[in-house]
């Protein structure tokens, strides 16, 4: 079964790109995507470019709304995903918690639904 493990982090008190800690962070995602890899579970992962890129997306009434930004404030945001293909919940759990951000943001673990067609 597929999993697809969110990761939340806040940015601004993310690791800032260029400073030794962010070299620290980069390296251990670099260590727990190898291990992903080598375990053969790895289906898919990504880095999302910054919340100031989003755009959000809404219809009401047949009149489509553009925002910039994410849908909510909140102090996480969404910064990135893995999908891993894994026998059960408790497997995905325990490469999820392999993800560095675990540390200091949060991890959101969701089987991704399988629609016949």
């Amino acid at each position: 079964m597929k999993y697809i493990a969110l990761i939340y982090s806040n940015e601004a008190t993310d690791p800032v790109p260029g400073s030794e800690e962010f070299g620290k962070l980069i390296g251990e995602y670099q260590a727990a995507t190898k291990r992903f890899v080598d375990d053969g579970v790895l289906v898919a992962g990504d880095p999302l470019e910054s919340i100031n890129t989003a755009t959000t997306l809404r219809s009401r009434g047949g009149d489509l709304d553009s925002t910039d930004g994410p849908f909510a404030e909140t102090k996480e945001q969404l910064g990135g995903y893995y999908i891993f293909e894994c026998d059960n919940l408790d497997d995905a759990l325990k490469y999820a918690a392999m993800i560095p951000t675990v540390n200091y943001g949060s991890i959101e673990v969701r089987p991704i639904m399988t629609i016949e067609g």
